[in-house]
């Protein structure tokens, strides 16, 4: 019991220290108190995580303050997710850290919150009305979480700017399609520095030839899925390309395929094993997508 409750106070002082990066964004006493009421929440094992429960849990009598803090003080979200990155890249920080990409719905009633509209949940594993984030996950041997996320809008928001202004959005912000929004987000870890080795997602980004094309070019690690229809290029190929397909006795009208994967010379490529041994990596990339997206289906990810 004694190790128990030394446990509840050590990570209460340090939920205090994360509270303590980014107060200084809210210029009023009470966002302060609704943020860290608000976190706390978030990490309780509450069984639904709403405004009631979340207020509730901090003695308040009604919701009205959290959602004061969350629909109408002005605070900058993207600089407390600054400040709260760098929060983790101090105490996780690894050069052979692991990106990881994908999307999570949330479902919602009703067609005035921003982005919803019926689409496919993972969350559900069905088309219903929800918004839907594009998350941007970090993980290394001594931890996971999220660095980065995203609201997808649909085309049907974007072409409707009214609709937009009634929820908030700017007329500055056009439609991006998920595979643009995953791409933002890890040009800003690259442009930020992030350290990070390997870049993952699934095929619903990693069908993109264009973005595993730019990965390629800028020399990024990456593993991707794709659907078992799409055609991969690698690097070895564009370095030696077929001169002649008629060499060695193929006449026309003759179909050939070759695999490097069952030539007898196996050729050194620049992203081959051989980099990943003499680097590293963090084992398993794909374990640590499945385990990370299962914590990202909490509610209130989305700021």
């Amino acid at each position: 019991m004694g190790g128990d409750l030394a446990d509840v106070r050590s990570w209460a002082r340090e939920l205090d220290a994360v509270h303590e990066r980014f107060v200084h964004r809210f210029s009023r006493s009470e966002p302060r108190e609704s943020a860290l009421a608000y976190m706390r929440g978030l990490i309780a094992p509450l069984q639904r995580k709403n405004g009631w429960a979340v207020a509730e849990l901090a003695g308040h009598d009604g919701p009205d303050r959290i959602q004061r803090m969350l629909n109408r003080i002005e605070w900058d979200a993207d600089e407390v997710l600054d400040d709260v990155r760098d929060y983790v890249i101090e105490n996780l920080g690894d050069r052979e850290a692991v990106l990881i990409v994908d999307d999570t719905g949330f479902l919602k009633k009703g067609t005035r919150s921003a982005g919803v509209q019926r689409q496919y949940s993972g969350t559900a594993g069905r088309t219903e009305d929800c918004q839907v984030g594009v998350f941007l996950g970090y993980a290394t041997d001594r931890g996971r979480t999220l660095i980065d996320r995203r609201l997808y809008l649909p085309a049907s928001w974007t072409d409707d700017r009214q609709r937009c202004r009634r929820a908030g959005i700017s007329d500055e912000v056009a439609f991006e399609t998920k595979v643009a929004v995953a791409k933002a987000m890890v040009r800003k870890a690259i442009a930020d520095k992030i350290p990070f080795g390997w870049v993952t997602a699934d095929a619903a980004y990693g069908f993109s030839k264009g973005w595993r094309s730019e990965l390629e070019q800028a020399d990024v690690f990456h593993v991707m899925a794709t659907t078992r229809h799409d055609t991969i290029v690698t690097r070895w190929a564009l370095d030696h390309p077929v001169h002649d397909p008629f060499t060695g006795g193929l006449g026309a009208g003759t179909t050939h395929r070759s695999s490097s994967f069952g030539s007898q010379e196996k050729p050194r490529a620049k992203h081959g094993r051989e980099r990943e041994r003499s680097r590293g990596s963090v084992r398993d990339p794909a374990a640590c997508l499945r385990t990370l997206l299962a914590d990202a289906k909490i509610t209130g990810c989305l700021v």
